[in-house]
């Protein structure tokens, strides 16, 4: 079947509060021009200043606000929504996951994805960033099964990893998720050519929600949200500042181009020699 799909962008802050009601008008924005799946961006309930002030707003993972936030929209809105990225608690008091939930309709928890690939980088001329000096690692990759077929997810610096979006797509996805807080410096030479390679490579949708703007901390986000079709057209696109793009998505497009082009039943074993 056919369906809508909206990446909502935010410039999320300290103020979890305030952060919730820029999502939700934007999330009724969309739904009113008839979204039935929602993607929003990487941490888009809080962005904070200090590792102190970050530590005092980690969310617990069965009731946190975030979560909740998500079921009631979802539940009154009839929705499926990938809820970009949470900061959840874990049993290490100095640990959090960078976590992404999947609910469906019925405000229902259908998937959780646990960042896999941590953003440990110096750019040179910016504070370095070291994600893994907080955020413990997940180690599966998760496909949803939803109505509108598999959605596999992913989070920010995952883009960097084809491999992982293969892996994806061999369990069953068609449409790839994508929730990020790309640098303005990286996101201005890599942010669209990632996202179209990887739609081309596996001949899927990919739906990429980014934050976007100057926030609280200092940090600039490259925002540029997007919706790509499977043979790496950019279908929608988000300008600057907070908003969202919205596409249809056709199932038929997906295996149209995977008859067209059949690589993904060419994948063949093979040894490497160095010499």
């Amino acid at each position: 079947m056919t369906m809508w799909a909206a990446v909502i962008q935010l410039c999320s802050s300290n103020d979890r509060a305030e952060n919730l009601r820029e999502a939700e008008r934007w999330m009724t924005a969309a739904v009113q021009r008839g979204a039935d799946l929602l993607v929003l961006p990487e941490n888009f309930s809080f962005m904070g200043q200090t590792d102190a002030e970050k530590r005092h707003h980690w969310e617990d993972p069965e009731t946190g606000p975030s979560l909740a936030f998500l079921r009631t929209f979802a539940r009154q809105h009839r929705v499926w929504i990938v809820g970009g990225s949470v900061a959840l608690r874990t049993a290490h008091p100095d640990r959090i996951t960078n976590t992404c939930f999947v609910v469906d309709g019925a405000g229902q928890v259908r998937g959780r994805y646990d960042k896999i690939h941590l953003f440990d980088v110096d750019l040179g001329g910016e504070t370095p960033y070291r994600e893994s000096d907080r955020v413990a690692a997940g180690e599966q990759a998760v496909v949803v099964e939803t109505p509108f077929g598999g959605l596999g997810l992913t989070i920010c610096y995952d883009l960097r990893f084809p491999e992982l979006f293969r892996a994806l797509t061999v369990g069953g996805a068609t449409v790839l998720t994508v929730p990020a807080a790309f640098t303005q410096t990286t996101g201005q030479d890599h942010w669209e050519v990632l996202l179209r390679a990887r739609a081309i490579e596996n001949f899927a949708y990919v739906l990429a929600a980014g934050q976007g703007g100057q926030h609280a901390n200092g940090r600039q986000t490259f925002g540029h949200s997007l919706i790509v079709e499977p043979w790496g057209h950019v279908l929608a696109q988000c300008p600057d500042g907070p908003g969202f793009a919205l596409a249809e998505l056709q199932p038929e497009r997906v295996a149209q181009s995977r008859r067209r082009i059949p690589c993904l039943n060419h994948r063949a074993e093979f040894s490497l020699v160095r010499v």
